[in-house]
């Protein structure tokens, strides 16, 4: 899985069997990321967005409980990195999500920013943003990842 830090990761799919092979894969994809890089995260509630999300915060030292921030809509988190974790689940409409301050959050250039439910942001997700598909397998802890 590895690409150059100015490629963008080449697309595939993995099916991970638990929330600590979905929390690997988020690690091996972090080091294929810039620094800035934007995550859109996409699949049902309970698909395992937050999982992965988890994932990258441990991949970037980052000591704090990472939870949805499904009321808060957004959190920070410091650790090697910066990690903006957005959650747009209450958004219904891109306006809304630049009234957040959502457009100031894509410009910081160092901080890793992740948004699930990235659709409802529509045309505000930048072109270069690495999508990220989340799919429940027939198994309870299967997911179908595709990147």
């Amino acid at each position: 899985m590895s690409t150059s830090a100015n490629e963008p990761p080449r697309v595939r799919t993995v099916v991970t069997r638990s929330p600590e092979e979905t929390q690997a894969l988020a690690r091996a994809l972090l080091r294929e990321l810039p620094p800035g890089a934007v995550l859109a995260l996409h699949g049902e509630l309970g698909s395992g967005k937050t999982c992965f999300t988890q994932g990258l915060a441990l991949a970037l030292d980052i000591t704090q409980a990472v939870t949805s921030p499904t009321f808060t809509i957004v959190n920070e988190y410091a650790g090697t990195r910066g990690l903006c974790h957005v959650d747009l689940y209450r958004i219904r409409e891109p306006d809304e999500a630049l009234n957040i301050g959502l457009e100031e959050y894509l410009a910081d250039e160092e901080r890793l920013k992740v948004i699930e439910w990235a659709e409802f942001a529509g045309d505000i997700i930048p072109a270069e943003a690495v999508h990220v598909y989340f799919e429940v397998g027939a198994e309870p802890e299967t997911r179908t990842i595709t990147i």
